[in-house]
């Protein structure tokens, strides 16, 4: 009865005429860069952060999170049409999505798409408040020892999740921290590796690291690519109705995706990306039907299952960070970047200190979902026409924005630089093949665990053992001592391997 309440109270924040105009601009935004190759959701919302301090922090989170889940639908139209995913976790819907647009059914995998990320969205979303009450309430028996063992458990389940190399996401993760390392020590007042740079005694911006290495190094590294490799598929797509014997083959996959990507979403760096594999990796394993098409060949479950997932994950995405303050992939870093700026602490307390700001969020996500499905079908057309524009013409805009985005934050040149150093920073991290996502997540956790790590000591007296001593403390460190073991073992590491190997 309670969830009801505070449902009620979150729509209607979110159907406000504000809202739901920031709601749609997010929506819309999230679906045009999902459908631009290249751009992802973590470059765009780095990109904005700037933009959102003139707007209300409800109106401003609606907006990114309508950025985030209206990607992982975008992604989807590119990677039907073009055989290129706009978004990483779009990767696996290229396999079968392209071989339906190639024997003319482009219309059912879209609609496939469609379908599946609207009901899995709701279901996350559904999920979200449900969870999100109880799982608060566990959070306000947490202190600085289970807050420490909650976060190491992050940073190992990023590695542990993250795609291609363990020792590469090893290093990631660590050069996320040295970077939090940056600036005045809180305590002492003495400024580390700020090299006698004045402008460094302040830490580095988190903006300007998540502009440079994700805006700007894709920018750098779309730029390398040849122009041939952006031929744009102009079938015509018609008739967007999937068939009866479609419904019946992609129902049950919908259901699986989503269960599936609902579960994943909530693990640190799992999300949408690995949902997303995992859901298709499923789909193989399940028994053919007579006269189906084999998977690789135009699937329609190798389509509702993997968009299911993502969707679904990139929902449950959200309840770490709002239950525990603890952002679980680079998005959601960007979130509590976002919070931080209009001085919300990402945490437990934003439920019983912010109910609007929380309720409102949860409640815009259904909104979102239903104006995704209903914008996107019959803007079709329109997104094939955007993918001919030139990324020559595109890219000196978004370098502008980036530019002039950076600027307005401090008044001051020196984040300009170093935005530009950065992306070169991140255009290295892509032809070394390194993923940058756990780098902003140890940017991000670093000075938390610090300052935990520090309270916890203080708090004991400098008795190390108070980490296992603790019920929930001990347990944490368990399992993220647990996941080292099992993703060392060589049966779980080749596996590991197959799962993020394209096909």
């Amino acid at each position: 009865m309670e969830l009801f309440e505070h449902l009620s109270l979150g729509f209607g924040v979110a159907f406000t005429p504000i809202n739901l105009l920031y709601c749609l601009v997010g929506c819309i935004l999230g679906t045009l860069i999902g459908v631009l190759p290249g751009i992802g959701p973590v470059a765009t919302i780095a990109m904005l952060l700037p933009a959102t301090y003139a707007l209300p922090p409800v109106s401003a989170l609606i907006m990114l999170a309508g950025i985030y889940y209206g990607a992982q639908y975008g992604g989807s139209t590119t990677a039907i049409l073009v055989n290129l995913p706009g978004e990483s976790s779009s990767v696996v819907t290229c396999i079968d999505g392209y071989q339906m647009a190639r024997k003319g059914r482009a219309g059912p995998a879209l609609a496939a798409a469609g379908i599946g990320s609207f009901v899995a969205g709701c279901f996350g979303t559904l999920i979200l408040a449900a969870f999100a009450p109880p799982l608060t309430e566990l959070a306000f028996k947490f202190g600085p020892a289970e807050y420490f063992a909650l976060m190491t458990l992050g940073l190992i389940g990023a590695v542990v999740l993250a795609s291609g190399s363990l020792l590469k996401a090893i290093a990631m993760i660590v050069l996320g921290l040295l970077l939090g390392l940056v600036g005045t020590d809180v305590n002492s007042g003495v400024a580390r590796f700020s090299f006698d740079i004045p402008e460094l005694t302040d830490g580095l911006g988190f903006v300007v690291i998540a502009m440079g290495v994700f805006g700007y190094g894709e920018i750098i590294s779309n730029l390398a690519q040849p122009e041939h490799e952006r031929e744009v598929f102009t079938a015509k797509v018609t008739g967007l109705m999937p068939t009866k014997q479609d419904f019946k083959d992609m129902a049950p996959a919908m259901m699986r995706g989503t269960l599936l990507g609902s579960s994943l979403g909530i693990l640190p760096g799992g999300g949408a990306l690995l949902s997303a594999f995992a859901a298709y990796a499923l789909e193989k394993k399940m028994k053919m039907k007579p006269g189906e098409v084999p998977f690789g060949q135009g699937n329609i479950r190798g389509v509702a299952a993997p968009e299911s997932a993502n969707n679904a994950g990139s929902q449950t995405s959200f309840i770490p960070l709002l239950t525990l303050g603890i952002p679980p992939n680079a998005v959601m870093a960007l979130m509590v970047g976002a919070m931080t700026i209009h001085n919300i602490q990402p945490g437990p307390q934003v439920m019983t200190s912010n109910p609007e700001l929380f309720w409102g969020l949860i409640a815009s996500m259904w909104i979102g979902n239903a104006m995704l499905v209903i914008l996107n079908l019959p803007l079709i057309g329109m997104w094939i026409k955007l993918l001919t524009v030139p990324y020559r013409y595109l890219f000196p805009a978004i370098v502008l924005f980036c530019a002039i985005g950076v600027y307005s934050t401090n008044n001051n040149n020196w984040d300009v630089w170093m935005v530009g150093l950065f992306g070169v920073v991140g255009y290295t991290f892509v032809k070394l093949g390194c993923e940058p996502a756990p780098l902003l997540l140890g940017f991000i956790l670093g000075p938390m665990m610090e300052e935990n790590l520090r309270r916890a000591l203080l708090l004991s007296r400098g008795d190390w053992s108070v980490f296992v001593t603790r019920p929930i403390s001990a347990g944490l460190l368990a399992v993220a001592v647990l996941m080292i073991v099992i993703v060392m073992l060589p049966a779980v590491k080749n596996k590991r391997e197959e799962a993020f190997v394209e096909e």
